[in-house]
């Protein structure tokens, strides 16, 4: 592997932690590739964009919440990589990552996105993989009632195709995402990542979960902690549902 293979990834913003994200962003500027990293700014005031001030980043402020899957789609007009990452600003990884990981996506050539597997800063597994969400899986999950393993931990030991993977860190084929039109702007925030999965899918396309590598992600859990956030949440499981039928 060399610098010649090119790498892009945007990772959305609203009222970061600027510690955190500056070891997400350290993370993939050490790559030892060709890359371009676009933050794209959601909150409602620019002070963030001092603290990252690379040759390899461009920064676009919003000036307001455009939603996530807007923001991410902000740049597909000017991907022109290989390959693109889509990173949540909490996340931190080695190097050495990309390597395996471009590896397989150049073999398997019907792999849309791929995606490594994801611990907790104490080193737990974090369960990223899920089935299809369905309204009963939805509800229980939410009371803490009739929890079922989406997963056996053995299913997850080895590389796979899920029906999809949560969108932390989701690695495309640049061509493949662009051709998808990225992400669906009908979700403000939440389910686009299950949303995205079905349409790779649904273009004859696969995703990829490959547990030879590994990526720390902190992982807020914010929905189950803040109403405006559950209520961002519900909405899109009913747009999501009503989509999907």
């Amino acid at each position: 592997m060399s610098d010649e293979i090119q790498i892009t990834a945007s990772i959305v913003l609203f009222k970061e932690n600027v510690q955190t994200l500056k070891s997400t962003v350290k993370s993939f500027l050490q790559i030892p590739f060709s890359k371009k990293l676009y933050l794209i700014d959601n909150s409602p005031k620019n002070t963030l964009e001092k603290e990252f001030e690379y040759p390899e980043i461009e920064f676009i402020f919003n000036n307001k919440n455009i939603g996530f899957g807007a923001a991410h789609n902000l740049v597909l007009k000017d991907l022109k990589s290989e390959y693109h990452l889509i990173l949540n600003p909490d996340v931190s990884f080695n190097t050495t990552v990309f390597n395996k990981l471009i590896v397989q996506l150049k073999q398997n050539k019907n792999v849309a996105m791929i995606s490594p597997k994801a611990e907790y800063p104490n080193g737990a597994n974090q369960i990223i993989c899920r089935r299809n969400p369905t309204v009963k899986e939805m509800i229980s999950r939410r009371i803490g009632l009739f929890k079922k393993k989406q997963y056996l931990e053995e299913e997850l030991s080895k590389p796979f195709n899920p029906a999809f993977i949560h969108g932390c860190f989701m690695f495309f084929k640049t061509a493949d995402f662009i051709k998808l039109k990225g992400f669906d702007e009908r979700y403000f925030l939440y389910m686009e990542d299950a949303d995205i999965c079905r349409e790779i899918k649904k273009s004859g396309k696969e995703i990829l979960y490959y547990p030879e590598v590994t990526i720390t992600h902190f992982h807020r859990k914010e929905s189950s902690k803040k109403i405006k956030l559950f209520l961002y949440h519900i909405s899109s499981a009913i747009k999501y549902f009503r989509k999907w039928k």
